[in-house]
């Protein structure tokens, strides 16, 4: 069996991230994309509520259930999570794509963005942080591990990725067709590249691949 419509291309750019790009904007992010949102709600140790989006994301374990988020820098969400050890992840959705990206602003440490993005925080089941009540979907978190990010010499970035074992969750009734998550059906909406750039799943995107078998038939 060999793949079909792949065109081999020798003239490529090329570019060593080192030496920098040469291109109007960084196209790494739009290479690895698009890419889900972690929406990152967390709380100071001072009682202080913070909400914010993170495009590097994604979850990498199953049981037990963890996901993770990349801090470019020592943010808010860092210091908050570094201090109580919780979080909560939540779903940002084509409806709440604007208070996502109110959510983003640089507000200082003392700004609360629910207020300042319109939201609801909703009690957590478990952790001590809220939860965005508009939206339909929430990991409640306590942090597995903090890691600095490195270089392949071994020096430190100043970046950290944050891991968190998922403790409880919550999903819309709605959202569970004859008790599957409906994803298309929560709108959620993804990074893309640029400055400026997301995507929104929806169900005319579906397409589905059964996993085959081995040895491959035919």
């Amino acid at each position: 069996m060999t793949a079909t419509g792949c065109n081999v291309n020798h003239d490529d750019y090329f570019y060593e991230p080192a030496g920098g790009h040469g291109l109007p904007h960084d196209p790494f992010n739009a290479i690895v994309g698009p890419r889900p949102i972690g929406w990152i709600a967390s709380r100071s140790g001072a009682g202080v509520l913070n909400l914010a989006p993170y495009s590097f994301f994604n979850a990498f374990n199953y049981t037990p259930p963890i996901i993770g988020f990349s801090s470019q820098g020592r943010k808010d969400t860092l210091r908050n999570i570094e201090e109580t050890g919780e979080f909560v992840w939540n779903l940002a959705t084509r409806p709440l794509a604007e208070a996502m990206n109110v959510s983003c602003a640089p507000a200082p440490p003392e700004v609360d963005e629910f207020v300042l993005a319109g939201l609801t925080p909703s009690p957590s089941r478990i952790v001590g942080v809220p939860r965005v009540a508009e939206s339909p979907v929430a990991f409640e978190c306590r942090v597995s591990q903090l890691v600095e990010l490195k270089t392949h010499a071994g020096a430190g970035t100043g970046n950290w990725m944050v891991f968190g074992e998922v403790v409880g969750v919550h999903i819309a009734q709605h959202l569970l067709r004859d008790g599957i998550y409906d994803t298309a059906g929560a709108q959620p909406i993804l990074r893309g590249g640029g400055p400026a750039d997301y995507f929104e799943i929806t169900r005319e995107q579906l397409f589905q691949m059964r996993r085959p078998p081995y040895p491959l038939e035919g």
